[in-house]
């Protein structure tokens, strides 16, 4: 329920409510690239309706008296081609759906930086589930900091933290090629490197 100017309530229609919340999900830069109903100047386009089949090449006035037969969008899903591919959908959805495939292309890109922290009195089942998580990142193409906290008189302990951060890369390069992107460091809080898949 909105309030107007006057303060009377009304209800918006459900296609602008869905519009709306889909806004929130889109990539606006997409809004400027996408030509929708009277924007597609081409006098032809090679038309797909709502279910993905093709139409084939029709006039512009009748592929958009269909999509406003059908109560949908004409939208124009490629540039440079000769007619034109137009699809018949919701815009709002269309956007929606373009960015959740730009938000899944740009997880499947991976290269994070992740974090894989150890202590000194990990036990032996322990090291092997950080060991599992760093495979996992290391195969999406992220790369991995491992890190070795020390605390207190355990900074004293250098030595034997180099060799658990050794046995740590030792059980990851049973599974997988690496390579070391910056070797253990002391630093103030404790040993730290950098590695990634080969």
């Amino acid at each position: 329920m909105f309030l107007d100017f006057s303060g009377r309530e009304f209800n918006l229609p459900t296609s602008t409510l869905r519009f709306a919340q889909c806004l929130r999900h889109i990539n606006l830069n997409n809004l400027n690239k996408t030509l929708v109903n009277n924007q597609i100047r081409s006098p032809e386009v090679r038309l797909i309706d709502e279910t993905g089949k093709q139409v084939g090449v029709i006039k512009l006035e009748a592929a958009l008296s269909l999509a406003k037969e059908k109560g949908l969008d004409l939208i124009q899903v490629t540039e440079r081609v000769e007619p034109p591919v137009c699809k018949l959908a919701e815009y709002g959805k269309y956007l929606y759906q373009l960015g959740k495939k730009e938000r899944k292309e740009g997880k499947q890109k991976g290269g994070d930086l992740k974090e894989i922290r150890l202590t000194l009195a990990i036990s032996p089942h322990d090291m092997e589930t950080r060991t599992k998580k760093a495979l996992q990142f290391l195969k999406r193409g992220d790369t991995v900091r491992v890190a070795m906290r020390l605390r207190g008189r355990e900074k004293a302990m250098g030595r034997f933290a180099e060799e658990k951060v050794g046995i740590f890369l030792e059980m990851v390069k049973q599974s997988m090629e690496i390579r070391m992107e910056r070797p253990p460091k002391m630093e103030p809080s404790g040993l730290s490197l950098i590695i990634t898949k080969k």
